[in-house]
């Protein structure tokens, strides 16, 4: 009976002593949550960044002070208020132009363009009613089965003034640039037609009276080698004077359109550098008005200087066709292609030429490597304005 009796007291010690080391441990536990909760709410009251958390009704629980700052508020104004009411929800327009994402499961729209994984851009309002951007991030955790979302937020005013100042001197100098080519464009037609109607027609002249010059009879032999020198030369200036003033402006071009000026230029190119050119077009769809002619037959005179220098190609064919109110032009050539970190070189001026030229007609270009290289460009044409009736 003492036997039962000892070991019914251990038992019962063992019990106590297990109950007691349990208790002890659980004290310790919330004594270690408590210490990382108050270690956490203290990183949260003195990051510098704001961060706000909410619960899935979009009601605010905790804000911290650089939050509060922010939106020009407290922080006790903050805690309990709608998220509505410093992130509206009339602001979170939904644009063609952005991405739209869902601000984790709160329902707020936010809008992400080129931004890094993660980050949202919104519109906040301080409590005075002003409305300025910014970034954002949250992150979803559950807490006694309920979502908790905490959003770090960052003003990006600055950031987004110094992104519009940029983007509206990139619209100037794309401005200026196509006002340059303009200018360029008449002073390269005017000369042209300068050099063609004043001092060709001169020596054509010179040439003619040459020519009755060596008619007459009392000219000895030393006269007419002399004078059969001198048209040799007469005729080499007036060939090169065709050749500079073509360069500077076709005349094809004024006197027959875009599709005769091309394929004069597919002609010198097959003759100049021994490679094959086939124009792929149909006249009827190329009656284009002067700006868009001059535009899309320097982008392939400028293609096939490219393709000239750097293609070792054999043949290239230039295609271009109407579809609807839009033009398709394809440049397709048999090199060697061109490598894509040569497309965004800052001395590929050729390629940047034509990248502007597209652009200041509001299209679209394309430029890949694959069996040689393949220009595709999308150009908007101007409706036809219909005649009035008189």
């Amino acid at each position: 009976m003492t036997r039962t009796r000892i070991l019914f007291w251990l038992s019962a010690s063992i019990t106590v002593a297990s109950y007691l080391l349990a208790r002890a441990q659980q004290r310790q536990q919330s004594s270690g949550s408590a210490k990382a909760q108050h270690r956490s709410s203290g990183i949260i009251e003195h990051a510098s960044e704001a961060i706000i958390s909410t619960d899935a009704q979009q009601r605010i629980l905790q804000a911290n002070p650089s939050a509060a700052a922010m939106f020009a508020t407290t922080v006790q104004a903050m805690q309990g208020a709608p998220l509505q009411r410093y992130l509206p929800g009339e602001q979170r327009l939904h644009s063609e132009q952005f991405q739209n994402h869902y601000f984790g499961d709160t329902g707020i729209r936010l809008r992400m363009k080129g931004r890094r994984a993660g980050d949202y851009l919104v519109t906040g309002m301080r409590a005075n009613g002003q409305l300025f951007p910014l970034e954002g991030s949250i992150s979803t955790q559950t807490e006694n089965s309920h979502s908790i979302y905490t959003i770090i937020l960052r003003d990006i005013t600055e950031r987004k003034q110094v992104q519009e100042q940029l983007e509206q001197s990139y619209a100037q100098l794309r401005d200026l640039s196509a006002t340059l080519r303009t200018i360029r464009e008449e002073e390269r037609k005017h000369i042209a037609r300068e050099l063609h109607d004043d001092l060709g027609q001169l020596l054509a002249t010179l040439r003619v009276d040459l020519a009755l010059l060596q008619r007459q009879h009392h000219n000895g032999p030393a006269a007419r080698k002399l004078m059969a020198g001198m048209d040799a030369l007469l005729m080499a200036a007036i060939t090169s004077l065709r050749r500079i003033a073509s360069n500077l402006r076709p005349r094809a071009l004024d006197e027959g359109g875009l599709y005769f000026a091309l394929e004069s230029l597919c002609h010198d190119f097959v003759n100049r550098y021994n490679i094959a050119c086939q124009l792929d077009a149909n006249e009827e769809e190329l009656i284009l008005d002067d700006a868009y002619s001059t535009a899309i037959f320097r982008i392939a005179q400028e293609a096939l200087t490219n393709i000239s220098r750097h293609a070792e190609a054999s043949a290239v064919r230039l295609s271009l066709h109407r579809s609807a109110q839009q033009l398709e032009i394809e440049i397709h050539d048999d090199g060697r292609g061109i490598a894509e970190q040569d497309m965004d070189k800052t001395t590929a001026f050729g390629l940047l030429g034509m990248r502007e030229r597209v652009h200041a007609l509001h299209g679209e270009i394309d430029i890949l490597s694959n069996g040689g290289t393949r220009i595709s460009i999308r150009l908007p044409l101007p409706a036809q304005t219909s005649p009035t009736s008189t």
